[in-house]
């Protein structure tokens, strides 16, 4: 020890990357980015997203995978939600490393085009984490510097009313470095602003006392307006499309979780949800997904509209139903069950994907937000304080998702019919409660009504029984 200058443990990796040295190129620059569409999210997607986004909002459920969700019996405890939550702050400190690196290390190789890329998602990635912890969790704490936070690792909570004012700043500087035009399925200024629409409409009636600010509601439509007018996206014509191997990068997707090659082996980036999702029946790498199923309550909303039959495909297999490009290799699959089980998600073997499925290795991206979204947050928004519409706009907004379902435009609509739209174009995409939780944020006796009266919960359908609970 003695004999040890002071510099001796001051070594230079000489087998391995530094940030001081990695920022050297533009691809270089743009491989750091990618662990934002995939690893950074890994432990929130795997089990938890499921469990909070669609059980708890009774998309769906399954008694023996993340049922305490459903049941409202979560803990501090319970591992999943441990797990969402560190998972929702890895893609903040990623995103806190882009954002201090690039400016610190990127060198004169690097374009400027491609650093203002990069820091644009991270603003993006770190926007949408804390608006999952926000929607999650309420007060949640905020950090921008990693160095700082490890220093001083115990933090008060930060208001809600904070955590929005963050997002949006964020939001706002992506929208200011992203480009118009995708590189590579990165993200482009139009995904930031669906996105900040998404979080100013919710921001517009926070804690509000059930009114909506309507000069923020103009600025919703206005950026509605942009990513629909001007932005390189597009509905899909099959609803069905969207949840297809051939599909996985479409044109509807503003953003998404982009998950590694089930080939490449890549446990922590890969889509680990597959086998959560699938039957033994339906595929050819090991699943367990079989007690999967539609609520009650979902299945009275497809009952009160029978025509809405291509949604409700592509979302559950049901009774007869026949997919040509499921176990394609077999001629296709007929659903020959006298119950409902998940369809979306599920791809089918590995024949159906090319050879790019495996245990626990999906192919298909995680959305989080497509364009059906930036439409319905429109209508949303021109609905504003109303109880009802039948604006032009408004109803072109809500009719977009409708119409590609097949189904007859609404001549007007209510904030009820709103809910039921979002429902059922979104079930389980893990996204329904967190849209109730901005609700019951604007409107909380309403919502309350909607949970303990409007909603039918605690029993299940299965192979022609009726399961209830005791309550």
């Amino acid at each position: 020890m003695s004999s040890c200058g002071d510099d001796f443990l001051e070594r230079t990796p000489s087998n391995s990357y530094t940030a001081e040295t990695f920022y050297s190129s533009d691809d270089a620059v743009l491989k750091a980015v990618e662990p934002l569409y995939n690893r950074a999210w890994f432990n929130f997607n795997r089990r938890a997203l499921i469990g909070m986004g669609s059980y708890r909002a009774n998309d769906a459920w399954n008694p023996y995978v993340s049922a305490e969700f459903a049941r409202f019996q979560l803990t501090g405890l319970t591992e999943d939600l441990g797990l969402a939550w560190s998972a929702l702050y890895v893609v903040v400190s990623m995103s806190n490393s882009i954002l201090s690196d690039i400016p610190a290390y990127a060198t004169d190789d690097v374009s400027q085009s491609v650093k203002d890329l990069a820091m644009g998602e991270a603003y993006l990635m770190r926007a949408t984490a804390y608006f999952y912890l926000l929607r999650g969790w309420g007060d949640v704490i905020l950090y921008e510097d990693n160095v700082d936070a490890s220093q001083v690792p115990v933090r008060p909570l930060n208001t809600e009313a904070s955590v929005l004012k963050f997002i949006i700043r964020d939001l706002e500087r992506a929208v200011a470095l992203l480009p118009e035009a995708s590189r590579d399925h990165h993200a482009t200024k139009y995904a930031a602003e669906g996105m900040l629409a998404k979080v100013l409409l919710a921001e517009s009636g926070w804690n509000k006392g059930g009114t909506r600010d309507e000069a923020t509601l103009r600025r919703v439509v206005s950026l509605c307006d942009d990513v629909i007018n001007n932005g390189p996206y597009r509905l899909l014509d099959n609803y069905e499309d969207l949840y297809k191997y051939a599909y996985n990068d479409n044109d509807e997707t503003l953003l998404a979780m982009r998950w590694a090659d089930p080939l490449s082996g890549e446990w922590g980036a890969m889509n680990a949800t597959y086998s959560d999702l699938a039957f033994p029946e339906i595929s050819d790498v090991n699943v367990w997904g079989g007690n999967l199923q539609p609520t009650p309550d979902m299945i009275d909303y497809y009952n009160e509209e029978v025509a809405d039959s291509f949604r409700l495909r592509a979302t559950f297999f049901t009774p007869g139903r026949y997919y040509s490009y499921v176990k394609s290799e077999d001629g296709g699959y007929t659903y020959n069950h006298n119950w409902m089980q998940c369809k979306k998600g599920v791809v089918g073997t590995k024949a159906d994907c090319n050879g790019h499925l495996a245990q626990m290795a999906s192919p298909m991206n995680t959305y989080i937000q497509r364009l059906a979204d930036v439409y319905l947050i429109k209508a949303e928004a021109l609905l504003g304080n109303n109880s009802s519409t039948s604006d032009p706009e408004a109803l072109k907004a809500f009719n977009a998702t409708r119409l590609r379902a097949k189904l007859p435009a609404k001549t007007s609509f209510t904030f009820d019919d709103l809910i039921r739209e979002r429902r059922i174009e979104f079930c389980l995409e893990y996204t329904n409660w967190f849209d109730m939780v901005t609700w019951y944020r604007w409107k909380p006796q309403y919502m309350l009504d909607f949970f303990n009266n409007k909603q039918h919960r605690g029993f299940e359908i299965r192979e022609g029984n009726v399961l209830m609970n005791k309550d």
